[in-house]
């Protein structure tokens, strides 16, 4: 399984020009009540069936409270999002990671699921192109955990 990370941009290029076959993809995106510019998350639906939409901030522990969320608040989706990840992971395919920038949310995901399948997330949060949330790396890291133990899926 590859694991790749990307931006909206280098994504909605990809849409227009050859989406890679056999792939998943995890897309964050900023809440509606963020103030971004851009809320809606970019459309996959003519490229790919397999999809997992997150509307999540992109912060870190400090300002939790700022957003009136806790940890145990933060990212409730990240266990249906392991379950994702390991019938991805079962089915062969590989994983596209998207967010705005493609630099700190899908770079965090990315990072968990190469740290728990293949020991390698390091080489994310050393690669100078990435700036890896660390919650929703250990949100992702910790639901792949639960997930693969509970249903005895070994990396």
């Amino acid at each position: 399984m590859n694991i790749n990370i990307c931006s909206r941009k280098e994504a909605e290029t990809q849409i227009r020009n050859s989406f890679p076959l056999n792939t998943a993809v995890i897309s964050f995106y900023d809440p509606p009540e963020s103030g971004g510019d851009i809320t809606d998350p970019v459309d996959y639906s003519d490229v790919c069936s397999r999809v997992f939409y997150v509307s999540v901030y992109d912060i870190d522990l400090s300002v939790l409270g700022d957003f009136g969320l806790t940890y145990e608040k933060y990212f409730p989706e990240s266990p249906a999002l392991a379950g994702f990840i390991c019938r991805a992971f079962e089915d062969d395919m590989d994983i596209l990671c998207q967010c705005e920038y493609g630099e700190s949310r899908s770079s965090g995901c990315a990072a968990a699921i190469k740290e728990y399948f293949y020991h390698q997330g390091l080489d994310v949060f050393t690669d100078y192109r990435y700036y890896p949330n660390q919650l929703i790396y250990h949100k992702v890291y910790d639901a792949l955990e639960n997930y693969c133990f509970c249903n005895h899926i070994s990396a």
